[in-house]
């Protein structure tokens, strides 16, 4: 599973100038990439200093991505899509749709506990980067420009599975979309909280996964006004 994982683990939004995916400085600059933003935050990371730990010239990592927005953007879009098809394959071959929604909500609510198997890719960084940073992929001026050209279709490919999984047990349930963003987004808010403002969590809520699953499964078959 892990080299199928490897192997199929695309971003396919045309986020970049050249795909990284496709020669050894590519790989590189995602490798070293994840690892000076989850190390510098994304504010205090540059271009520059991307290129001085790669012994490169700046404009050797700007032929790959024109600026430091479009690397994020790439990193997390990379994030999405491994997540859809980890997804894909934790809730195959289950016949009870129930099950398969739990299923589901855990797949995508657990953090990420082990480098993985890519060589460019650690996936303990690229999950903190995830929680500490995503939103910032699309909380700018530039979000409805960037939606109009995909940049976000590995969130939203992820979303509408969860979503069809959520139909799958309620086919009637009024907000499955919004449902299922807010599974996926308010997971990366609530370990980030879970991290650094604990206070906004409480006793009991420190587990995302069971707390989505609590919440989406209350609003099942339920009497609606």
């Amino acid at each position: 599973m892990e080299k199928l994982f490897q192997l199929d683990v695309q971003v396919r939004e045309r986020v970049f100038t050249k795909d990284p995916a496709t020669t050894e400085l590519g790989r590189r600059i995602v490798q070293h990439g994840i690892l000076l933003i989850d190390e510098l935050g994304f504010e205090r990371f540059t271009i520059g200093k991307l290129a001085s730990a790669l012994g490169t010239a700046e404009t050797s990592v700007y032929r790959y991505f024109p600026n430091k927005h479009r690397l994020l953007i790439y990193l997390v879009d990379w994030y999405w899509a491994w997540r859809e098809l980890k997804l894909v394959f934790e809730t195959a071959n289950i016949d009870d749709p129930r099950e398969r929604l739990v299923r589901g909500i855990r797949s995508v609510t657990a953090p990420a506990k082990e480098k993985g198997p890519y060589p460019h890719v650690d996936l303990r960084a690229l999950y903190r980067i995830a929680v500490a940073e995503s939103a910032k992929a699309w909380l700018n001026k530039d979000v409805d420009s960037g939606d109009r050209e995909g940049h976000f279709g590995s969130f939203v490919r992820l979303s509408h599975r969860l979503r069809d999984l959520i139909q799958g047990v309620d086919r009637k349930h009024p907000y499955p979309t919004a449902l299922a963003s807010l599974v996926i987004e308010g997971t990366g808010s609530l370990s980030f909280f879970n991290e650094h403002l604990p206070s906004l969590m409480g006793k009991g809520a420190r587990d995302q996964g069971e707390l989505f699953v609590h919440l989406v499964l209350s609003t099942l078959n339920t009497k609606r006004p």
